[in-house]
């Protein structure tokens, strides 16, 4: 008997040939497309084409870092990381790149701290608050994950920063005045106080810390009604958004608070680099940021070592030691001090004694959020 010929599968055939098409297309196209330094939308920067080395094939370094260039660069890379999470989320995943997505909002997934660290971090700034003469206070605040922690997926890992807090402010001598805000923004968590895509409380967020911490600093707040809120930035997507690229939470709104009488801020000196001249701004708010994705830089500019504010009123001079949740929170502090300076020990590698002199500042601020406060060894400088 003859065999029967096996008919050819054209539209298999076609589908075959299409995808192979598709995947030498995208491989030319990455090639060619110009390459960008900084990857704006997940705000972070490319990966550089690696160097070949025998030891760097060795170790695996090269291979590892070809990869990210590939990932990095691949072109229509946004659209398929985009299609990929609303995949995973139909799917039923809630989490991805240490981010947990909610119905109404993206927040970190944080891991339980290393209590160690947390030792050191307190040991170094009860050592700072005994050797100087101004009063030294610390805010720890609570993040979105722990304001929020019900609405997380069931038993996801989720470090207790209420816990947290407490044992850092425990650890805390009497040289030192603890600010605990962890009721008042548990109290107002209806309220709009944490961005939905990004880490950084709202500017309402920090100005009920601002409210809350008058007593112990000594300052009567100014009353919220006396503000005009300016909505600056629209459309803003943070942190959060640029680790997932999810498209399924609301949008962000970021607000100056501007009074009828107008700023009393005379200048803004920004160190960049240590031992240079600062630059120097008239204005707290850095508008040119507005048009771009990083919206939060706004406030104060990003992150550098040293940011001096002068203000015209008869207020001493503050000294805030921080991460960047004190850029929103700095411009209500001008209404009270004269001059506020911040630090970011970040880029402090020598006693802050000898960048900063101390003995000038009427008071001291520590302020960083849990997360933050959990991870960053650079606190521990303070004890130098």
């Amino acid at each position: 008997m003859l065999k029967k010929k096996k008919r050819l599968n054209v539209p298999n055939l076609i589908t075959c040939i299409a995808f192979f098409v598709l995947l030498i297309f995208m491989a030319v196209m990455t090639i060619v497309l110009p390459k960008q330094d900084f990857l704006e939308m997940e705000n972070d920067y490319a990966e550089k084409f690696p160097q070949l080395s025998a030891k760097a094939v060795f170790n695996r370094t090269y291979m590892n870092k070809m990869e990210n260039y590939i990932s990095d660069h691949f072109a229509g890379r946004i659209g398929w990381i985009k299609a990929r999470t609303v995949l995973e989320t139909s799917l039923g995943k809630q989490e991805r790149n240490g981010i947990y997505i909610l119905k109404n909002r993206l927040a970190e997934k944080i891991s339980e701290p290393d209590y160690s660290l947390a030792d050191k971090s307190a040991a170094a700034i009860n050592k700072f608050a005994e050797s100087t003469e101004a009063p030294v206070f610390v805010m720890i605040v609570p993040t979105s994950a722990e304001i929020y922690a019900d609405e997380l997926p069931k038993n996801a890992p989720n470090a207790d920063q209420e816990k947290f807090i407490n044992y850092v402010y425990g650890e805390l001598g009497k040289s030192v005045s603890t600010i605990n805000i962890y009721q008042t923004m548990l109290s107002n968590r209806d309220d709009y106080i944490y961005y939905r895509t990004d880490h950084h409380w709202t500017t309402r967020g920090a100005y009920l810390a601002y409210a809350a911490a008058g007593k112990k600093m000594g300052y009567d707040p100014v009353p919220s009604e006396m503000f005009d809120i300016e909505h600056a930035g629209i459309d803003f997507i943070g942190t959060f958004y640029s680790k997932t690229l999810y498209d399924g939470v609301e949008k962000d709104t970021l607000d100056f608070y501007h009074l009828a009488n107008g700023s009393p801020v005379t200048e803004v000196a920004i160190t960049s680099d240590l031992g240079k001249d600062p630059e120097v701004y008239e204005s707290m708010y850095f508008r040119e940021y507005l048009d771009k994705k990083d919206k939060y830089a706004s406030f104060l500019g990003t992150n550098k070592p040293i940011v001096d504010i002068k203000a015209e009123n008869n207020g001493g001079k503050l000294l805030i030691i921080k991460d960047s949740y004190a850029h929103c929170y700095a411009p209500f502090l001008t209404q009270h001090y004269s001059e506020v300076t911040l630090v970011d020990m970040r880029y402090i590698n020598m006693p802050l004694k000898s960048v900063i002199d101390l003995e000038s500042y009427d008071q001291i601020l520590i302020l960083y959020n849990a997360s933050s406060f959990m991870t960053d060894t650079n606190i521990a400088k303070l004890g130098y």
